[in-house]
């Protein structure tokens, strides 16, 4: 899952050197905190959230389902 998020941040962005995943597991679940930067974040995030929210969706059905996942964006 950590790759994928990476490779789809990745490609979003105009600096994908800065891109950072920090991953936590917190109980039944996962806690993606990706940094990029401040010029980026609004290509990740989207008008209304709707790129965010696109990730979130393609990232959780790559899952098992069982586990709960929690992804952040913010900036360097």
């Amino acid at each position: 899952m950590q790759e994928m998020l990476e490779y789809i941040v990745k490609n979003l962005v105009s600096d994908p050197d800065a891109v950072e995943i920090e991953v936590k597991d917190q109980g039944k679940g996962k806690y993606f905190n990706v940094k990029v930067a401040k010029k980026d974040l609004g290509n990740v995030i989207g008008r209304g959230g709707n790129i965010a929210n696109a990730i979130r969706t393609v990232v959780k059905s790559v899952g098992n389902g069982k586990e709960r996942l929690v992804i952040k964006f913010d900036e360097k």
